[in-house]
């Protein structure tokens, strides 16, 4: 367990070398985490934050804060969210992990605002889009919600059928108030939906097609220049 020495002032990036810790602990004790590839954890890398966090530190309003205080905020999480590993919580496997961590989160959901709140409240919007509308949907499915909900398509659930029927082709269909989407987004979201029901992560079938169509670009210059 790494220390400050009573009487100095904390060195910067300590809290990483206990974040370290506490992910070498995880990979061990945790049978999620024991199971995770570089490809698995693709969809929720934040390649970025040890320069965001450096960009806040300069802020002098108040609101700002170091690469220390981000690691504290994780390992925090991380004890937290894995009483199997750091508390006396007993699980059978990954799935027990991943349906303890929901009731934790919601738990915090609650705790965070007074009140149960969305199940998807905590949800990043930052994240590439594929995999925000997967976790999107993944959320809402632990919560109950009808599967029906991801058809944009159909628009909302409580519209009649001949006001969603009524709209021009290829117009954006009004999901809620304020928030139009175009067939083309709805479509998206639905192969999104079609990717989960099939097992698939939907971002790293796209980059797995992306790659495809680099090697074919690169296999066109190849033949073009000879």
């Amino acid at each position: 367990m790494t220390s400050v020495p009573p009487g100095q002032p904390p060195v910067p990036g300590t809290a990483l070398l206990r974040l370290v810790e506490v992910m070498d602990t995880l990979r061990v004790s945790c049978p999620w985490d024991r199971k995770q590839t570089h490809e698995s954890l693709a969809p929720y890398l934040l390649l970025q934050v040890v320069f965001q966090a450096r960009i806040a530190a300069d802020r002098a309003d108040g609101a700002g804060f170091t690469i220390d205080d981000v690691a504290e905020g994780i390992v925090a999480k991380l004890v937290r969210r894995h009483p199997h590993v750091f508390g006396d919580v007993t699980v059978s496997g990954a799935d027990e992990v991943i349906s303890n961590w929901d009731t934790i989160k919601a738990a915090e959901r609650a705790a965070a605002g007074g009140e149960p709140g969305s199940a998807l409240d905590s949800v990043p919007f930052g994240q590439p889009a594929l995999t925000l509308a997967a976790q999107l949907q993944r959320r809402a499915e632990v919560a109950g919600a009808p599967a029906g909900l991801a058809d944009l398509a159909a628009g909302p659930p409580d519209q009649p059928v001949s006001e969603r029927e009524g709209a021009p082709a290829g117009q954006p269909t009004s999901v809620s108030a304020g928030q139009p989407v175009s067939d083309l987004g709805a479509e998206l979201f639905g192969l999104v939906a079609r990717a989960r029901a099939a097992g698939l992560d939907p971002e790293l079938e796209l980059r797995a097609a992306a790659r495809a169509y680099r090697d074919r670009v690169r296999a066109w210059e190849q033949s073009a220049r000879g």
